[in-house]
């Protein structure tokens, strides 16, 4: 075989591939053989055609096969041979094949960039350091009960913090406006869900009255026809319920997976989910980080290809996370809303590659266990859980690739200079504010 390689551009390669027609030959005449072993045609018995026969027959369609079968094979045999590392798949011109000829053909790609990596050293990062306190603890505590608190109508005035179930018209001008009425339902007052002075205005009635509400909608208001115009509301109070928190016991212990060891081992399960999510928390920022002052430092010439793949990812993402069918044609999102994030994920995917080539590091296998141990403990059988991300490939390999970036970032942070700053709990599960592209 036969290659030879030209630039098109930084990044672009040509490749020309040479078959011999030997090859092509006898990949063809193995494949008719084969074929008339269990080929029926008439005038023969079966295992009994002549090869000129079936080649008469089959010969155009096997060829047609066995030429593409074998351009995608020596395709990849070539850019192992030139030390290549083509990024997505190559487009395949001017394949020139005819009988007795060597099969030719041209095939273009781009490959992966060079990159030659910033000094390390001028690293610089903030390191949060925190603990989880009894107040903390306790705090999430309320936050628990606040999510299972249940409404009770009561028979008095309404206070902040209640709900009410009301019905209320909107008019403008003396006119009813569009989106303007509702009828039952639930608000909790002090929630922020209406325009300002809404809520507020309800505070103090009791069922059976009626307010006459005489607002204006925010200047900046999401209906253009409403920025700042003056309205009222009449409201009838139908219901006043006030909320109550659960109490502590056995009954609320099980709605989180206790139960058994009461009070005591509701703490102890509440104070290490909390600490599970601080250590998680303060590794992804760190990461985070770090990978900012990568993406910074480091300039890097993206081919197409891939930051075309990164984008199709994205939308994928979003699409899962909308809940939209698979039905859903990707095309229809324009490309332009993912590129800038599509081009930093390439860019630090090729940084990191080459960190990880450069330091030739490995993901470390028990570290991988110890990730996949933390993950199975918050389930019922860990155990199984385990086995199942064992018996996953695609899982293992993300798991194998998150303890990989961890690896590069204890790197990175070993050559540039760390500062420890104490922060609260609070703050430290708090994620950063996501950088933002300058084409953005």
């Amino acid at each position: 075989m036969q290659v030879s390689v030209t630039s098109r551009s930084n990044l672009e390669r040509e490749l020309k591939v040479g078959i011999p027609a030997e090859r092509v030959e006898q990949e063809i005449t193995e494949r008719l053989e084969k074929a008339s072993k269990t080929v029926r045609i008439k005038g023969f018995r079966k295992g009994k055609v002549p090869l000129k026969v079936v080649r008469q027959q089959y010969g155009k369609g096997v060829r047609q096969e066995v030429v593409g079968e074998l351009v995608n094979k020596t395709f990849y045999e070539a850019v192992a041979k030139e030390n290549l590392q083509p990024v997505g798949a190559p487009t395949i011109e001017n394949i020139e094949d005819n009988e007795g000829s060597d099969l030719e053909y041209t095939a273009a790609f781009e490959v992966y960039p060079e990159v030659e990596l910033a000094d390390l050293s001028k690293v610089a990062i903030e390191r949060p350091v925190s603990e989880v306190v009894d107040g903390d603890v306790e705090k999430m505590i309320e936050v628990l009960r606040e999510q299972q608190a249940k409404f009770e109508t009561v028979e008095r005035a309404a206070a902040d913090g209640d709900q009410v179930t009301i019905d209320y018209v909107g008019r403008r001008d003396g006119e009813e406006f569009a989106g303007g009425s509702a009828n039952d339902q639930n608000l909790v007052l002090g929630s922020g869900s209406m325009i300002p002075g809404f809520e507020d205005g309800l505070v103090g009635a009791s069922a059976g009255d009626e307010k006459l509400l005489s607002l204006s909608f925010p200047d900046d208001y999401h209906a253009e026809e409403l920025k700042g115009a003056a309205v009222e509301f009449t409201v009838t109070l139908k219901a006043v319920a006030e909320r109550n928190l659960p109490e502590l016991n056995d009954e609320f212990f099980k709605l989180y997976g206790v139960s058994e060891g009461g009070h005591e081992k509701f703490l102890e399960e509440v104070r290490n989910n909390m600490e599970r999510e601080l250590r998680n928390a303060v590794r992804n920022k760190v990461k985070t980080r770090v990978m900012n002052q990568l993406f910074d430092m480091n300039s890097v010439e993206l081919p197409s290809a891939l930051v075309k793949a990164e984008v199709n990812q994205l939308k994928q993402q979003m699409l899962q996370q909308f809940g939209g069918g698979q039905q859903f044609d990707l095309n229809m999102l324009p490309d332009e809303m993912f590129t800038p994030q599509a081009e930093r994920r390439a860019s630090l995917g090729v940084i990191v590659s080459q960190i990880v080539k450069q330091e030739s590091l490995k993901a470390d296998p028990d570290a991988v266990r110890a990730r996949i141990d933390e993950i199975a403990s918050t389930y019922e059988s860990p155990n199984e859980v385990v086995d199942y991300y064992y018996s996953q490939q695609q899982l293992l390999g993300s798991i194998e690739a998150a303890v990989l970036e961890d690896q590069v970032t204890e790197l990175v942070l070993g050559k540039g200079s760390v500062t420890d700053v104490t922060e609260s709990y609070e703050d430290a599960v708090k994620p950063d504010p996501e950088p933002q592209a300058d084409s953005e």
